[in-house]
């Protein structure tokens, strides 16, 4: 069985990754550590750029992870400055920017990087669509599972529980990772 640390302390991301890989005969740990994280325009990059120096830090194959909120009305933003977003405008902020805003369309997009030691990062794309309503709703999750509501359902991801509100984010990356290290073995 092959091993892979995901550079992870979010217990969803740990999760989605071993649902996908398990199976395949791929043990999944994670290890919970700090990673230079690059300005960039897209969140690739800095998965990318994070995956390697964790690989070669580690001396292990390793899964790194970035993401963002994309909010169409406002051209992307936050985009790759989310974390900063949350830190600084919260859910407020973003709530205040959309006011008077009928477009509510918006987009997390996750990109998952493997990479091994001494090689070059492989990356793998989902984005999970939805909506930023008007105001915050639900009691469950954090930042901005109180405004976003998954593409197909009518509430916010704050109104549901842990093990449901994390099979609303997208597989998409981890499947084709899944595929990518089949053919690799």
């Amino acid at each position: 069985m092959k091993k892979i640390t995901y550079v992870t302390g979010n217990w969803a991301k740990l999760e989605s990754a071993r649902h996908a890989l398990e199976p395949l005969g791929f043990e999944v740990d994670n290890v919970k550590m700090e990673t230079p994280e690059i300005q960039a325009d897209d969140v690739t990059e800095v998965s990318k750029y994070s995956a390697k120096w964790a690989a070669e830090q580690l001396n292990k194959p390793v899964l790194k992870n970035d993401s963002g909120l994309f909010v169409n009305a406002l051209n992307g933003f936050p985009g790759v400055y989310t974390h900063y977003a949350e830190d600084t405008i919260d859910v407020d902020g973003l709530l205040k920017l959309m006011e008077g805003i009928e477009d509510r369309s918006a987009y997390f997009k996750e990109s998952i990087a493997y990479c091994e030691p001494g090689k070059e990062p492989v990356v793998f794309e989902g984005l999970t669509k939805g909506t930023i309503d008007t105001k915050k709703s639900g009691t469950y999750g954090w930042s901005w599972d109180f405004v976003f509501i998954p593409e197909g359902e009518n509430q916010t991801l704050g109104c549901f529980e842990d093990e449901a509100r994390w099979e609303f984010w997208s597989q998409d990356a981890y499947k084709d990772l899944a595929k990518y290290l089949v053919k690799k073995k």
